[in-house]
């Protein structure tokens, strides 16, 4: 299915980089064909496979300078995945080419080790750190073929990630094929990636290396083309190929991205990475909700666009938020987009999209969820739900409850959560119905919840905390999590694998704490089947044959009564979840 964005420019980058910077009348759910509509859409719960991984909910930048607001549920009713950053903005001009370095590094570093202690991933701006973040700045890596300058920098920057303790990916430039980040020649980018590439490799042997983060998304010759061509005849192929969208479509873009790697024998276990996607006149609930629906359906991870400049570059969970003169958060309509996508759980089902509107679901016991997305229309849409019968513990005498909510964009202010448009018990038709959903507010979505008859439609979504949080401590405290409620014992723990390729897999630990606090953790589990570890974070890990120890950091080990951390890994071998014990001293 091809999709075209609506026509949308990149608004003004050069100068926000350089300066401080559907209401529904009706929903009905009937049994049988669908009504008439614009355009439909088809749920089948019996196809589709996988749980969800939350790979779209990463954001640029979008944590206070010191790493200690926006408050963590913020994050964790979203499925943080990923930050990216290196403290743009930080001085005009800052980094380490105009001598101010050390402000954006431990800018930096308060905000890595805050998306660690929230389970996040975190890419790692080279670039901005040097000081080419869109304001004149009076050289480049390699100016006059002189490397001195770059190296002396990438060893502190190497040393100053090391001192950490924690990975990081690293992201050698931003958008290195427009002038306005990197204005030299592309053959002294092409050394620089060289250079860059053989320092973190020789140094982080086990850190992901993401490039080139083209400006614009993949195609078939030119300026990416080039770029494939140099790093395969120079062996420093990135870990993660990246690229933006703004706009663009994700399964395109994959598309394409396939066909060029592939004609040059260039493997990529790992997922893409959309490490900017949305332009700033598609944030909104409609496009983001369409954008983690086709990011899903490609299998990219993706990371939301920051069009804020300045010191509002470094807040509000990158305009998802908004906040007042008092530090007191309140959530816009599309991080209610994320917050559902977030309680999305169980196993993905197959939906078969119509040419401007595509959607994520999921369904678990007892319960099953729609995410709408597309911004470039209104009208009628008709979603098809088949074979509901697929869904444990849903149907009763052949009834389902609909719950249908619309999410707002109230002009880009603050929402207090989304609006019920229909909560109505429905007999269905050779197992399936059809929602028919008005879709008369171009930047408004919509989200379905399907639950048994008799049970209770969930509480509204009551408004977010909005008290700041306090400046972190040297050792960030971890987030409570939204696992179910913890076991009674001191602590467990719990793998699941967030992704996997030919040879290999990434798997999280979820370590809770019980009814009490703990102070230090040990987490054992024993392989099955000859998997080993290739590498590991926010852990100590030591292995005993198949067997497997891993114990807390300095700065993970406190667990708050009811609440978790969570550490990663990646691993050789077929992916694998075996029971693990947790302990505490």
């Amino acid at each position: 299915m091809g999709f075209s964005r609506r026509h949308r420019r990149r608004r003004g980058l050069a100068a926000l980089l350089s300066a401080a910077a559907l209401v529904a009348a009706s929903v009905v759910a009937t049994a049988g064909p669908a009504q008439a509509a614009d355009e439909s859409i088809t749920v089948n719960f019996s196809a589709g496979s996988g749980s969800p991984t939350y790979r779209a909910s990463g954001w640029i930048y979008g944590m206070t300078e010191n790493g200690a607001n926006p408050p963590d549920h913020f994050f964790t009713d979203v499925k943080y995945r990923y930050m990216r950053a290196g403290g743009a903005q930080l001085d005009g001009p800052g980094g380490w080419v105009s001598g101010k370095y050390d402000r954006r590094w431990n800018a930096t570093r308060a905000q890595l080790l805050r998306t660690r202690s929230l389970g996040g991933e975190f890419v790692l701006l080279v670039h901005d750190l040097w000081g080419a973040d869109g304001y004149a700045i009076s050289r480049f890596p390699g100016d006059n073929g002189n490397w001195t300058d770059y190296d002396n920098f990438l060893t502190r920057l190497i040393n100053d990630v090391r001192a950490t303790g924690v990975p990081v990916q690293w992201d050698l430039w931003n958008e290195p094929n427009i002038t306005l980040f990197w204005n030299r020649t592309q053959s002294q980018y092409f050394e620089m990636w060289k250079r860059a590439y053989q320092r973190i490799r020789a140094a982080f042997p086990s850190h992901l290396i993401v490039g080139p983060s083209f400006a614009g998304v993949p195609s078939t010759g030119g300026w990416w083309t080039q770029y494939l061509d140099y790093v395969k005849a120079n062996n420093v192929v990135p870990d993660i190929v990246s690229w933006h969208s703004l706009p663009g479509d994700p399964v395109a873009n994959v598309a394409t991205a396939n066909t060029s790697l592939g004609s040059r024998g260039i493997a990529h276990p790992r997922p893409y990475q959309i490490n900017e996607y949305g332009a700033s006149n598609e944030q909104n609930p409609a496009d983001g909700a369409w954008y983690i629906a086709r990011l899903e359906r490609a299998g990219a991870d993706g990371l939301r666009a920051n069009w804020a400049g300045g010191s509002n570059l470094h807040n509000d969970l990158a305009n998802l938020l908004t906040h007042n003169s008092a530090g007191q958060y309140s959530p816009k309509g599309e991080w209610w987009v994320y917050r559902f996508y977030g309680s999305q759980t169980g196993q993905i089902a197959s939906v078969t999209p119509s040419s401007n509107y595509d959607a994520f679901a999921t369904k678990a016991s007892g319960t099953a969820k729609i995410l709408v997305g597309g911004g470039r229309t209104t009208g009628n849409v008709a979603v098809n739900l088949q074979r509901l019968d697929t869904t444990s513990g849903l149907i009763q005498n052949n009834q389902v409850r609909v719950l249908v909510e619309r999410v707002p964009y109230n002009g880009g202010g603050a929402v207090t959560g989304p609006v019920t448009v229909q909560n109505t018990v429905v007999t269905l038709s050779n197992n399936g119905t059809t929602v028919n959903l008005p879709h008369t507010a171009v930047d408004d979505t919509f989200t379905i919840t399907l639950l048994p008859p008799d049970g209770s439609s969930p509480s509204p979504s009551p408004s977010p905390s909005s008290s700041p949080s306090p400046s972190p401590s040297a050792s960030p405290s971890p987030s409570p999590s939204s696992s179910p409620t913890p076991p009674p014992g001191a602590c467990s723990a719990t793998i699941r694998t967030v992704n996997s390729w030919g040879g290999g897999f990434q798997s999280e630990v979820t370590v809770q704490a019980g009814s009490s606090a703990v102070n230090g953790w040990t987490v054992k589990w024993t392989w099955p089947s000859g998997q080993s570890i290739s590498s590991l974070w926010n852990g100590r890990q030591s292995t005993s044959g198949s067997s497997v120890t891993v114990t807390n950091e300095s700065y993970n080990g406190s667990i708050a009564a009811g609440g978790s951390t969570t550490f990663g890994f990646t691993a050789n071998g077929n992916a694998a979840t075996p029971n693990a014990t947790c302990t505490s001293p």
